[in-house]
Order: structure tokens, then C-alpha cells, then sequence
């Protein structure tokens, strides 16, 4: 499928976007819902853009992959004020789509690994309207420090997660993807056991974003409804 040319800097980098979800709890399909004047999906390969050399953009399928590449490529309802700077430098935006339906995240990031050229990939959702790029070269720089690790993971003071605001060694996290389809397991932390992880506290991140803001993502118009209260606060501050 067509490839959008966009702002690249680091091209040993990959960044896979999940924007073929149901968003059941929303009702509403995320990658297009609009905040602030743009759909989300098009907040997130922007600020993706200036931290990773490529962008991939996994779908739920063909058809909804044609979608989302059409949405991107209007420049009015795309990529807003900065579309013409992207645009001018040279930088890959793909578009794929699950190969398998049903299997949730980790069908996504198996189909968007396999499009991936980049050494370390950061993974994540395309409902973070706060994402911030500093944060992630942050968590890009400590997976090159620590080559010994297969992943760098956020990870919450209770102990949870953050495996969608993730980098990831390419090769590993696909091969661990591949097996957990092979045995039918849906949940996106089953690949994760399989990796030597290098856990970092997010309060690791509050140097670079003090109220932890990129992590903030939309599930329910709720959610939706802080964030744009939010925006007037956080909004200008999340672009770097």
C-alpha cells in the first residue's frame, strides 16, 4: 500500500500505531475521532514523526486501511499547520492491516513488526492526544543503552504495565508475537513473558512531563470530555 512522505530523523527507529481496535467503549472509531480539529490518528503519526524515522499505521483491514491513508492524506483535515515541514523531509508513513481478526493487540503488532524496519519499534494506541515525543526518545534511548534488554516498559507504582508506550527489540517482540498467535493467546502481555524486560518507573518520566500526561489515554467519551478540558492546560506543552 502507498507510503506518505513525512519528517524522519531517526531512521534505526520504527513506530507501529494499534488504530484498528473496536473501541466498543467508546462507540466510536478512535483513529477518527476528532479532537481538536484533527482526527487522533493524525495527532499521533505527527508527534510520532519526529521521533521515529517510520510510522506504521495497523488497521482491522484493507478497507479501513485505505481509510485511514485517504484521512491522513488530506492536508485540511490531516496533519494541520505542520504538514508542509513534514511533508518536505523524507520519512515513511505505512499502512497495514491485522492478518488475523480476533486477536486483538497482539495480531496488530505482529502485522505491524512485519512491516517495521527499524532495529528497536515503539508501540502504542492511537488515543493518546497527550503523547509527548521527549518522552518517547526517552524510552527509545534507554532501549539503546541497554542492549542486553529486549524491551523498555513503563511501568505504573501499583506495578502495572504500559506494553502500548513501549520500545521493543523488532526481532524479539515478533517472534514472541508469532508464537503467542500460534497458541491462540490473545492478551498483549503473554509476548512480554517471553523478553528479558527492563522495567522503568514512570515517575522516571516526570523530569520531561511532570503530570505524566502522555501516558493519558481515551476509552470513554469521558475520557474524552478531560481531555478536552485538559487541552487548554497540556496541549501546547505535549508537542515537544
Amino acid at each position: 500500500m502507498q507510503a506518505l512522505s513525512l519528517k524522519g530523523t531517526r531512521p534505526g527507529r520504527s513506530a507501529v500505531i494499534l488504530a484498528g481496535g473496536n473501541s466498543s467503549r467508546m462507540g466510536e472509531d478512535k483513529a477518527l475521532l476528532r479532537f481538536e480539529g484533527r482526527p487522533l490518528l493524525c495527532w499521533t503519526v505527527e508527534k510520532l514523526a519526529l521521533s521515529a524515522g517510520e510510522v506504521v499505521v495497523v488497521a482491522k483491514d484493507e478497507q479501513h486501511a485505505k481509510q485511514l491513508l485517504n484521512l491522513t492524506c488530506s492536508a485540511g483535515d490531516g496533519f494541520g499547520d505542520h504538514s508542509r515541514e513534514l511533508e518536505e523531509q523524507d520519512h515513511r508513513v505505512v499502512f497495514t492491516w491485522d492478518s488475523i481478526s480476533g486477536y486483538g493487540p497482539v495480531a496488530g503488532l505482529c502485522a505491524g513488526l512485519c512491516k517495521a524496519s527499524g532495529v528497536y519499534v515503539f508501540a502504542t494506541g492511537c488515543d493518546l492526544p497527550f503523547l509527548k515525543p521527549k518522552v518517547v526518545d526517552s524510552i527509545f534511548e534507554l532501549a539503546e543503552s541497554h542492549q542486553g534488554f529486549d524491551a523498555v516498559v513503563p511501568v505504573q507504582n501499583n506495578g502495572f504495565y504500559e506494553p502500548l508506550h513501549s520500545v521493543y527489540r523488532r526481532d524479539k517482540m515478533l517472534a514472541a508475537c508469532r508464537r503467542a498467535l500460534e497458541n491462540k493467546e490473545r492478551r498483549i502481555y503473554a509476548p512480554l513473558q517471553e523478553l528479558q524486560v527492563y522495567r522503568v518507573l514512570m515517575e522516571h518520566f516526570r523530569s520531561i512531563d511532570p503530570e505524566l500526561m502522555t501516558f493519558f489515554n481515551l476509552n470513554t467519551q469521558k475520557d474524552l470530555e478531560t481531555a478536552r478540558a485538559l487541552w487548554s492546560v497540556h496541549g501546547l506543552s505535549c508537542q515537544q
